[in-house]
């Protein structure tokens, strides 16, 4: 019984611990945000801070609040009612994390949007009074390759798994590719009349890539 209430008490220390050493660095220069746990961290993310005139405000600060549901007061103006889903509150003056479009530059009128599924976890896991470091001078454009999602080692829901990364660079490299296999399909189209209607026909049905390479 003793052990039992030793481990319980040991177990609720660490918590604790864990929790207290919770902490939020969002580096404005490589327009990334990474929650940390000591020194270790725990997943990292992109966003997209405040665009020239509406600089995101560095500096330390804390949660001051969490809305999953939030509702912008001010944006657009003059009346607001943008979605602000998954909000963290960063400074009493309206600047937050939360939800948003993440192009590769900052975009936004102060807040820092998360990316989606980032924006998910990053809610779920951080606590009202965590620690937030805001740093970095933003530029003008950042160079993202594929792989620079959130990345976890188990898959868990709303963040990005390898499968998700490699499906989103197919779909990337489907649409980059359009318009050169419309001009593939052009010649093989060319080619295929010149032998009659029947065999155009039939030829129709064969991978345009394929039938090129077979040339």
């Amino acid at each position: 019984m003793k052990k039992l209430v030793l481990l319980s008490a040991l177990s609720i220390v660490l918590t604790l611990s864990a929790s207290a050493s919770k902490r939020i660095v969002v580096n404005l220069s490589q327009q990334r945000a990474c929650a940390y746990e000591g020194s270790q961290t725990v997943f990292c993310g992109n966003i997209s801070s405040g665009k020239p005139g509406h600089r995101t405000p560095t500096g330390h600060f804390r949660v001051l609040e969490k809305d999953i549901d939030h509702v912008s007061s001010k944006y657009p103006e003059p009346n607001g009612g943008a979605k602000m889903h998954y909000m963290l509150r960063v400074t009493g003056s309206g600047i937050a994390m939360h939800l948003g479009y993440v192009p590769n530059y900052p975009a936004s009128h102060g807040c820092i949007r998360m990316q989606n599924g980032f924006a998910q976890r990053m809610f779920s896991w951080a606590h009202v009074g965590v620690p937030i470091s805001v740093i970095g001078t933003p530029p003008g454009r950042v160079s993202r390759s594929i792989f620079s999602h959130t990345y976890s080692s188990t898959s868990r829901r709303g963040v990005s798994t390898p499968n998700d990364i490699m499906a989103e660079f197919m779909g990337r490299h489907i649409r980059t590719n359009r318009t050169s296999r419309r001009a593939v399909r052009k010649t093989v189209r060319k080619r295929s009349t010149r032998k009659g209607r029947g065999h155009h026909r039939r030829i129709r049905h064969i991978d345009p890539l394929k039938a090129l390479a077979a040339r």
